[in-house]
């Protein structure tokens, strides 16, 4: 898989994921460079026509705050394929869910855009 998006800052994307940190605009106005970026996380499965319009999304937002980003198909692992496989496209941002079936661009903004947790959420 090849990495997208703009020149500098540019990192190959984590084995067996799509996506990696991104150049290009800055954060938008009022965020605070200084706190630790957040990680979104789209998950897919083969023939999802939704996902492709998820993950058109999620480009365009991540590369316009800098944050990265990556695709994990749900087919390859159990516990994804019974805890998700009705809602895909599912996004999570820094491992917890976020979003299901559409990605609001205005929301995923308004995520990216609060302080990271220190400490995602023990799974049950």
């Amino acid at each position: 898989m090849s990495s997208r998006g703009g020149a500098g800052g540019e990192r190959p994307p984590e084995a067996g994921s799509r996506g990696g940190v991104w150049g290009g605009r800055p954060p938008e106005a009022g965020t605070d460079r200084g706190r630790s970026a957040h990680t979104i996380t789209l998950l897919t499965r083969p023939g999802c026509h939704l996902c492709d319009e998820a993950r058109a999304v999620i480009e365009r937002v991540a590369a316009d705050f800098g944050v990265s980003w990556q695709e994990r198909d749900i087919t390859g692992s159990a516990e994804d394929l019974r805890a998700y496989s009705d809602m895909i496209p599912v996004t999570l941002i820094d491992g917890v869910q976020h979003d299901f079936w559409r990605v609001s661009e205005r929301r995923l903004r308004a995520a990216l855009s609060a302080p990271r947790r220190t400490q995602p959420p023990a799974r049950p």
